[in-house]
């Protein structure tokens, strides 16, 4: 039985690193527990999004996204971080979403600042909100500063670790194995 994991991010500029990342932690947990991975950011949803009061005035694009959220069997969510918190795009998307929509689910969550000084977003941010929807928020979460990249790509091994063991989590949280890969 195939399931879904859906990435999420609060980013409405593309390219973006915090896209990039939501794409990479999904795919690796899809890889890892042979889930198909997809993942979407608020550029995805649409004219209609940003004028919705509720879920019921969203247009097709936008509901395809919000469904595929709460469908999914883990949730990736990450965020750029503006003046301490997520992005208000971000909780307006959530805010969107009837309040038992992720009751139980699994979710990873992971941020991104140009600083150290926004690292508890993570704690006091992102994890209130999930916790308000009584979702399993898995215990690692991960924030990433722009020193953690070196040539725009991802570098940090200490962040790369973090992500390793929420990849770990994000299995345990589904009861999933994860799949032995053959050495190349």
């Amino acid at each position: 039985m195939t399931g879904k994991v859906v990435g999420f991010s609060g980013n409405f500029t593309q390219p973006s690193k915090t896209r990039a990342l939501v794409e990479s932690v999904a795919s690796e947990v899809g890889g890892q527990y042979g889930l198909r991975a997809q993942s979407f950011d608020v550029a995805d949803l649409g004219p209609s999004f940003g004028s919705a009061r509720w879920a019921g005035e969203l247009d097709a694009q936008a509901k395809m996204v919000l469904d595929a959220v709460t469908q999914a069997d883990l949730l990736v969510v990450g965020s750029p971080t503006y003046k301490g918190s997520y992005t208000g795009l971000f909780k307006h998307f959530f805010d969107l979403l009837d309040p038992n929509a992720l009751r139980g689910k699994p979710v990873l969550i992971l941020a991104t600042g140009g600083g150290e000084r926004h690292a508890l977003v993570v704690e006091h941010q992102l994890r209130p909100l999930f916790g308000f929807f009584e979702a399993l928020v898995l215990p690692t979460a991960t924030f990433v500063s722009e020193r953690d990249y070196v040539d725009g790509k991802l570098a940090s091994p200490i962040i790369q670790a973090r992500i390793a063991q929420a990849v770990t989590e994000a299995g345990l949280a589904l009861g999933r194995p994860a799949i032995k890969r053959d050495a190349a």
